[in-house]
């Protein structure tokens, strides 16, 4: 293989790699309703090159979105 090659393997490889990054930082993010449901959301999204986009298809828009400075998961009582 050549320098060019390999030049363009690691962008792509990076390039995923942070996709990967953004949807389980999304994924800590957002209340899911239990820890379950969120681990599970966080495995799907580290399945390499397809997980994010499996995520960001049908998991997306799952999660709620936590209050500024709220640490507790938003519950109803």
């Amino acid at each position: 293989m050549d320098i060019q090659t390999v030049t363009v393997w690691i962008k792509i490889s990076v390039f995923f790699y942070l996709l990967t990054v953004l949807a389980i930082v999304d994924i800590i993010r957002k209340d899911f309703g239990t820890i379950g449901k969120k681990a599970l959301w966080g495995m799907i999204a580290i399945v390499p090159f397809i997980g994010w986009l499996v995520y960001l298809i049908f998991g997306f828009r799952k999660g709620k979105k936590q209050k500024a400075g709220d640490s507790t998961p938003n519950r109803d009582r």
